[in-house]
């Protein structure tokens, strides 16, 4: 059983890969499979140094793996179920936010 420090830690980890958005695209993109990075900068449209970046936080947080492939590296998800838990989470914030209601006088901003 986990204690509650690594459940905190492992949940702390994933919010930080969450906590940009262009980590969120990059999880999402290795979500549909394996991409090396000169193809993940190319779709996601920015610099392979920024790309490069924000794939060592994800390294660092353990989300995602560089697999060696001779003189290229590929990236994919570290687990299978880190895709089935970006959908579920995904789902979850979507089916919250449709059912979401601002306190009253507070329909502007109410997030």
């Amino acid at each position: 059983m986990l204690s509650i420090a690594s459940d905190i830690d492992a949940l702390a980890r994933f919010g930080r890969a969450l906590a940009d958005p262009i980590r969120c695209r990059i999880l999402l993109a290795l979500r549909e499979g394996p991409a090396h990075p000169a193809a993940l900068a190319e779709v996601l449209e920015i610099s392979r140094t920024r790309l490069s970046n924000h794939l060592a936080c994800l390294r660092d947080c353990g989300i995602v793996v560089a697999v060696p492939e001779g003189r290229r590296v590929r990236y994919e998800l570290a687990d299978s179920r880190l895709g089935h838990a970006l959908d579920d989470l995904r789902g979850a914030v979507l089916a919250v936010e449709a059912d979401r209601t601002c306190a009253a006088g507070e329909e502007k901003d109410c997030c």
